[in-house]
């Protein structure tokens, strides 16, 4: 049917197709693509569907659902204000459309209201929640809503805003999930003196990207523009959220803590609340050393943590936004208390830079500052351990103290011994370090777009795709590139949801042709960071060049015990008995590719098991990914590699 929707005047792109004896075959998950030009949405979505109907192959699946939104929000109304103190009629100034998350019903009115010339803005937006669609049979709803306050003010000097959106959502969900509540969607609201365009945008992404990750529907931003005097960019931005609890799932509150319960702790490297105004009080322009450090986003626990939340194994569960001892005086009845060491988990250096140059003192931190504690669990003693375990499994967490007996004065008493010491211990050096002959690059705090490069002869593919999925990965890969059509990675890649290409070296004259058309992929899907994964193509020059410091391969043999020579025979004949893999940056070298020793290759085509170098790969490879996409580790300007104190 390829000839039949060329002729209805429709573009047909190849993505996971290839040549056959003549014949067009798939080779991939996402195998084509069906474009229609025409004068209106309607027209052309119509036309695209008549083209996909003329194409079959065995197993086609196609959506049916493209276009739809785009013709829902366009039959919306969108209001524009004669004073155009907004941009008029920008797409940036359109809402929002609806992320994946809960079944909402549809959107009621979609419509963004303008300012008018007194600063006003009206107007908003609404939907209808089905709770039985949800599985819900006798819900309570829970409500929250919490504002950034001061931490919008280090954006703004930073000029950085792609965490706050998501900080802002995790202290709604963090404080539903203290309820036992579900996230079910999520409103926000942008006050500026002017509007500036980009950082919304930056912002409701921010946002979205949080809900999808929460599990919550992303309803739209309202956004004023105040009158004078209101200084130009931010000035404040506040999150509503709703959430959902069975009747009988609500957490048990403070009457269940007792003597001798255990406290948890779940690590969290942000900063909240007042102790921004705390931050910015005391730090003053040394605030503009550790802006991005301090603009590390709060850690959100939903959902992860839910089902083990409505296990009924945890009596109270409450956030730090507030401050460490804000936080665990919500979990205790009046008269009991509680001692923390604070020796037993790990404090973030930012925190240790915080209270050694805004001179703070210990109770002050931990009254206004989480201390890297993002939240805190009351568990029996007996089920501390398993507790901790399963939480253990998906991220950093302690048992950091224990509720002792009731004392003697009004209201909770809250211990946290060596606070001092510990807070002096976390070294604070590479925050402001400017001795380093090396220039370091901020830790990420996206996600570094990654391609796999396979030729069927690899296995760490499957490695590679757990890595990124697991909560906290700083790698998403968004495209996994086969010079040999049919290959198994290519099909693992289609399962899980990541799109393919195959480009087949045999059909280019050069390998400098080969390189670029791989690059041009590259370049069309934003490619941050590429894995070579039993690639078995020698890059060119110019490629390497253009990429260096971008490249990661796996080695069979262990470096730098064998510095010189064939680092696979030599340790063959010299019976060295330790076997490893290095993954290593790839760079522009003059020296030859050297075949593997016979031994060695024979293994390799033979069906025995992998040998230990392989096993190997399968846990280095995802450990280096993350240490490079997290900025961890990087490439040197000497070609060394360098590390992050």
């Amino acid at each position: 049917g390829l000839l039949q929707a060329e002729e209805l005047g429709l573009q047909v792109f190849h993505g996971g197709t290839a040549l056959k004896d003549g014949r067009v075959v798939t080779s991939g998950g996402r195998v084509l693509s069906i474009t229609a030009v025409r004068q209106d949405l309607m027209e052309a979505l119509g036309e695209a569907n008549r083209g996909v109907a003329t194409i079959h192959f065995q197993g086609a699946t196609f959506r049916r659902d493209i276009g739809h939104r785009g013709l829902r929000l366009l039959r919306q109304p969108l209001y524009v204000s004669t004073a155009q103190m907004f941009p008029p009629a920008s797409p940036r100034c359109s809402p929002l459309p609806l992320t994946s998350g809960p079944p909402l019903l549809g959107l009621q009115k979609g419509s963004l209201q303008l300012p008018a010339p007194g600063g006003r803005s009206e107007g908003g937006f609404a939907a209808f929640f089905d709770l039985k669609a949800s599985g819900y049979d006798d819900p309570i709803l829970v409500s929250q809503t919490k504002g950034l306050g001061p931490k919008l003010q280090v954006a703004q000097v930073c000029k950085r805003h792609d965490t706050i959106g998501q900080d802002l959502v995790a202290l709604c969900v963090n404080d539903l999930l203290a309820q036992g509540a579900e996230p079910l969607f999520f409103l926000s609201h942008l006050s500026c003196g002017k509007l500036d365009a980009e950082v919304m945008e930056t912002i409701k992404e921010g946002i979205a990207e949080a809900c999808r990750s929460a599990g919550c529907a992303f309803l739209g931003e309202e956004v004023t523009e105040v009158a004078a005097p209101c200084a130009p960019g931010l000035c404040e931005l506040a999150g509503f959220a709703v959430g959902a609890v069975e009747r009988g799932q609500r957490l048990p509150g403070l009457q269940r803590a007792r003597e001798g319960d255990a406290l948890l702790g779940l690590g969290s490297p942000g900063i909240h609340g007042r102790g921004f105004g705390v931050v910015l009080n005391r730090t003053e322009l040394r605030l503009f050393l550790a802006g991005d450090v301090l603009l590390t986003p709060g850690k959100m626990f939903s959902p992860a943590l839910l089902p083990l939340l409505r296990s009924g194994h945890v009596k109270g569960f409450a956030p730090t936004a507030e401050g460490l001892l804000g936080g665990i005086s919500r979990l205790l009845p009046e008269h009991v208390s509680a001692v923390l060491d604070a020796l037993s988990w790990k404090i973030p250096e930012i925190f240790g830079w915080l209270y050694k140059e805004g001179n703070l003192s210990a109770e002050e931190m931990a009254q206004t500052l989480p201390c890297g504690i993002g939240a805190v669990l009351v568990v029996q003693k007996e089920l501390a351990q398993h507790v901790l375990q399963d939480i253990q499994r998906q991220q950093e967490a302690w048992l950091i103290g224990r509720v002792v007996a009731p004392c003697h004065t009004a209201g909770s008493h809250i211990e946290v011994e060596n606070l001092t010491e510990a807070l002096q211990l976390s070294s604070p050096q590479h925050l402001v370090d400017a001795s380093t002959a090396e220039i370091q690059p901020q830790p990420r705090k996206r996600k570094v777009k990654v391609a796999v490069l396979v030729s069927g002869a690899g296995t760490a593919l499957p490695a590679l795709i757990g890595c990124a999925r697991e909560p906290g990965s700083c790698a998403k890969l968004v495209l996994v590139i086969s010079n040999r059509p049919g290959v198994p990675e290519l099909r693992s890649a289609a399962r899980a949801g990541i799109p393919t290409r195959v480009i087949d070296h045999k059909l280019y004259g050069s390998r400098s042709e080969f390189d670029s058309t791989i690059d041009r992929v590259l370049e069309e899907f934003s490619v941050e960071l590429i894995c070579l994964s039993g690639f078995m193509r020698v890059l060119s020059s110019p490629f390497l060049r253009k990429w260096k410091g971008k490249i990661l391969n796996a080695s069979p043999s262990l470096f730098p015990l064998i510095k010189d020579g064939n680092a696979q025979q030599e340790p063959l004949e010299s019976g060295f008995k330790v076997t490893g893999c290095t993954v290593h940056f790839v760079l522009v070298t003059p020296s030859p590719v050297l075949p593997g020793p016979p031994s060695l290759c024979a293994r390799r085509r033979s069906r025995a098991p992998a040998p230990p170098s392989a096993e190997a790969e399968l846990r280095a490879f995802p450990l280096a990914l993350q240490l490079v996409a997290s900025g961890a580790a990087w490439l040197g300007a000497h070609g060394r590699t360098c590390w992050r104190r």
